[in-house]
Order: structure tokens, then sequence, then C-alpha cells
């Protein structure tokens, strides 16, 4: 039994401060509400505080889920959630873990989009650090303002690029805090270890100006010179502030995204999810898709619609992983196409940016999507361009046509952005398509057979490689462990899941799934020496035993 002193030491992972009453009860880390048992309430100062009915924690999320349940839509649900979060930290883990299925679209994509344009009108209370242009050579001090110490993992994003909804400023804050939720739920990082970052910079989107409810910069882009200088001072003081912190690259545009990550990646222990991570899940998928269908990577021809950081980032862990399976370099390469805006991505092309010209190659230009697929004849069509309902019925026919189990991914985010529904990609292929999405989509009814759409979602991965990277205090996150984490989601894929036509595991499994990859993650790191502590005897009990469990102790 806890001893009154023993309960009087409660600390809420950010601070060692004695706390009682209502102290408590203000404390999301710590803050039990109704579950709090009759001798806590008498020896922390609670009695009288609370209702008197003690629930069970179980009993919460059975409330939790009543009430997430009752309300009109999706907004009003992650309001909630998010108020949720603030009063009772290890409630909101616990309800989030357990129907993770039904949550994460709340939580994050695609509701999480609405709720990043809805920001600035709905914001009720500050979570995560604001850094401006104007803290620039003390960024280190509003660091320093943060509580806790042990920071492990930071989700950073300029604002620029959210999901496909484009430049939202300040109010992308919404995307670093949901992400680092799932960190917590479904690979068990500790929430006191996890900081969510804004750098606002400004923005490009005049109407975000002119909005009175707008709570950030209402001034153009930071550009060039002073732009590098301001992200500069924020990785050199992050990484001296919090020594053994991973840092996460997100949603930042497509003219800065591929330049920072070539800039930091050797120098700090960072990430960009969006080239990395999306990359990783959807290699992932591939690879179970070819196990599906009985198919070899190294024959596929894949068209790419869309030439961003999602779709080079897959094109180029998709070359790599050719070239390990034995294809010469130029011959992996000549196998990956790309759409742009302006159309097919070739070496005649007098416009093309600079991450885009390894993927050009010696063909004769087509503008439009449904002649490049009769030109290149692909297996595989990939969108992460942002441009809803570009696979067209007409696309997806001759994709049929072409292949009888064509694969199409419609990556883009949110669900208002997919390059098609899983509803139109069985229904135009006949139901032969090997199908997944960004965003969630319902069970689709087609021939008397029910398909269970798979989500290429990069939760998937992130968590994963987050948790093996602080298992293991790896200095450096490297392209090989997104292969790794790559390979072995491909073998949590069981038959039954290829039999529904789903070629990811349920979410339901993803604890699960993440220890799986943090182990292969960190193996990587113990083996090219990018760690300064020993490999553990019992690397996968060890890894768990980093976990963070939301049950109340």
């Amino acid at each position: 039994m806890k001893t009154k002193e023993d309960m009087m030491k409660m600390n809420s992972g950010c601070h060692d401060k004695e706390l009682r009453g209502v102290e408590i009860l203000h404390d999301p880390s710590l803050n039990k509400g109704t579950a709090f048992t009759a001798l806590e309430r008498d020896e922390l100062g609670l009695h009288g505080l609370l209702p008197p009915r003690i629930s069970s924690q179980k009993q919460q999320v059975e409330h939790v889920m009543y009430n997430v349940r009752r309300k009109p839509n999706n907004l009003e649900r992650y309001l909630y959630l998010i108020g949720l979060q603030d009063r009772n930290e290890q409630l909101f883990y616990r309800a989030l873990e357990d129907h993770l299925e039904e949550l994460s679209p709340i939580v994050y994509t695609p509701t999480v989009g609405l709720a990043c344009q809805e920001y600035s009108h709905i914001y009720r209370r500050p979570r995560g650090l604001f850094i401006t242009r104007y803290d620039r050579g003390h960024i280190k001090d509003v660091l320093k303002n943060w509580p806790c110490r042990n920071v492990r993992v930071i989700v950073v994003t300029d604002g620029e690029r959210i999901l496909g909804l484009g430049d939202l400023g300040t109010n992308g804050m919404g995307i670093p805090v949901g992400k680092l939720s799932l960190y917590t739920a479904c690979a068990g990082i500790d929430p006191s270890a996890c900081l969510p970052v804004m750098i606002d910079v400004g923005t490009n989107n005049s109407e975000l100006w002119s909005d009175p409810q707008y709570l950030g910069l209402p001034e153009p882009r930071l550009e060039d010179g002073a732009y590098d200088e301001l992200i500069d001072e924020f990785m050199e003081a992050a990484s001296e502030i919090f020594p053994q912190v991973m840092i996460q690259l997100e949603d930042f545009g497509n003219r800065n995204a591929f330049r920072l990550l070539a800039r930091y990646q050797d120098q700090y222990c960072m990430f960009d999810d969006d080239i990395q991570g999306t990359a990783s899940v959807a290699l992932a998928g591939l690879y179970s898709a070819l196990r599906m269908i009985k198919g070899k990577l190294t024959e596929q021809r894949i068209l790419f619609f869309g030439a961003g950081e999602a779709a080079l980032g897959i094109g180029s862990l998709v070359a790599t992983a050719m070239i390990n399976q034995g294809l010469p370099e130029e011959e992996a390469i000549g196998r990956c196409w790309f759409v742009d805006s302006k159309g097919l991505v070739v070496a005649g092309r007098e416009d093309l940016a600079h991450h885009k010209r390894r993927f050009a190659h010696d063909f004769p230009f087509q503008r439009n999507l449904l002649d490049v697929v009769e030109a290149i004849r692909p297996t595989v069509i990939i969108g992460a361009s942002g441009q809803p309902a570009a696979f067209t019925p007409e696309i997806l026919a001759a994709m049929a046509r072409l292949n009888e189990r064509p694969i199409v991914f419609a990556l883009s985010n949110p669900t208002s952005k997919s390059e098609c529904t899983a509803e139109d990609a069985y229904r135009h292929t006949d139901g032969r398509a090997v199908f997944a999405s960004g965003s969630p989509f319902p069970n689709v009814e087609q021939n008397g057979r029910t398909f269970v759409p798979g989500q290429a979602n990069n939760v998937y991965i992130f968590p994963g490689v987050g948790l093996g990277v602080m298992a293991a205090e790896a200095n450096r996150v490297t392209d090989e462990m997104f292969s790794a984490a790559a390979k072995c989601l491909d073998g949590q894929v069981s038959k039954d899941d290829f039999a529904q036509g789903r070629i990811f595991p349920p979410l339901a499994r993803i604890r699960e799934v993440s220890a799986a990859i943090a182990l292969a993650v960190a193996k990587v790191a113990f083996a090219r020496k990018l760690t300064a502590i020993a490999e553990p005897p019992n690397l996968p009990g060890y890894i768990r035993a980093k976990m963070y469990d939301p049950t109340y102790r």
C-alpha cells in the first residue's frame, strides 16, 4: 500500500514539486479524476473536491467514448478529446490506445486538417512552444521556458504545407500536437518527453492576414538567408538544451524540405516524415502488395502522380530497394516515373527543380495523366499530389486493362484531397485493384466480396522509428532505418489481412507493430555504431520496458 509520504511525492515528470488538492487536479499528468481512491482522496487533500462515486479507469474510458459518440461532428469530437488531454493525460491516452481505429481519424488525419484550418477560431489552451523570427538570437532562452528537460522527441513545423491544405501559418500547430499524441498512443513514448514546436516565420496566405482571429504573424514569410539562420539557430539550440532529442521536420514546403533534410541529416538526430516516413510506409505497402499478387519489386514500372516531398521520397527509397535487390542504379531509377503540375517529368524539360532531375528520363513529353498511363504502361500508380479525384474512372480502367492486379495508392491527405476513393478504385478495376490510401475509407462491397482498404498511414512508421532511436540512444536517423522499418512492417501483414484485400495490419495492433519496428531500427543503430551505449542482452525486453503505459498507477 502507498504511504502518505509516497503519494505526497507524486510528480508529473516535468517537476518534482509536491502537489496537493486542486494542484493535482489541475496537472493533467497526475489527475485521475473520479478514479482517485478513497485513501488517495484523504491523503492528497482531494476529499470533497470530486463527486463521491469512485470509477475505474475502464469505466472512465466508457464515459469518454459515450461523450465522443454523442458529439454532432468530428470537429466537436476533436475539441472534446483535446480538452481531455489537457485535463487527464493518462485517461486520454488510455482511451486513444484502446479505441485507436475510431479515434485516430479524429486526433489526426483527416479531422486534424479541419482543426488546423479553424485553429485560431477554436484556440483554448496553449500546447507546445511557439518561436518566431523575432526570437532570433535567443531561441535557447525560449526553449528553456519549457518545463520538461527530458525531451526526447520534437515535432516541428513552419506551417507552409499542412497536409494537402497549403500554407496555414501558425494554424498548423495542430499537426505537431497530433503527431506527438500518436507517438505516445502507438509506441509508448512518454508524453513528458514530447515537445511540439511551431516556428512562425509569417505566412503567404493573405486571407489569414485579414482574419482578426488569426493568432500568428500577419506578415509575408521569411525567406532565403534570414530563414536559414533562424532554422539553424533552432536546430543547434534544441540539440543543446535537449541533448538526447530526435527532431522530426513536419509539413515544410517543398522548397525547404529537401534542402533542410540534406543540410541537417548528417549533423543532428533528425528526419523529415513527409519525405522519409511516407517513403517507408509506401515501400512497406509495395512489399505487401507484391507478396499478395506474387510479383517482384524489380519488375515494376511505378508512376508517381505528384513530384513533391512525398512522391520523390518514395521514389528514392523504392529505387534503393531495387538496387539492393540486384538492379543496376540506372535501371532502378528508370523504373520510377513522375508527373508534376506541368506533366511528365522528362529530360527535355528545362523547368525542372534540381530534386526532380534524377528521375527525368529521355522520353516524349506528355501532359495529360491518362496519356501518360497509356504511354508508360505502369504496373503501379501512386498519388501524392493533393489533387482530389485525379485518378478518374478512365485512368483506373486503363490500369485494370494493362494489369491483371493493378496497384493503386491514393496517398494524399486529408480525405478530401485523395486521388480516388476506395470504392472508385475497386469499382473501376472490377475489384482487381490492390488499393491503399493516406486517409481511412470505409469497407467496400464489390461482386459479393467485402474489401477492407489499406491505410498507408505514416503512423505505422514514425512512432516505431522514434521508439527505436530513443531506446538505442542513437545520434542519427538514417535511410537504412526507414528501409528496415518498411521490411519489418511488411512482415506484420498476415494472410488473413490479404484475404480482406488489406496490405497493412489493423491499427488495433499498432503497439505490437511499433515495438517490432523499434527493434529493427535499434539493431541498425547498434550495428552501425550510431550510439555510445552497448546493446542490451535482451533488446526486445529493453525496448518494451521503455514504453509508457497510460494505466493509472
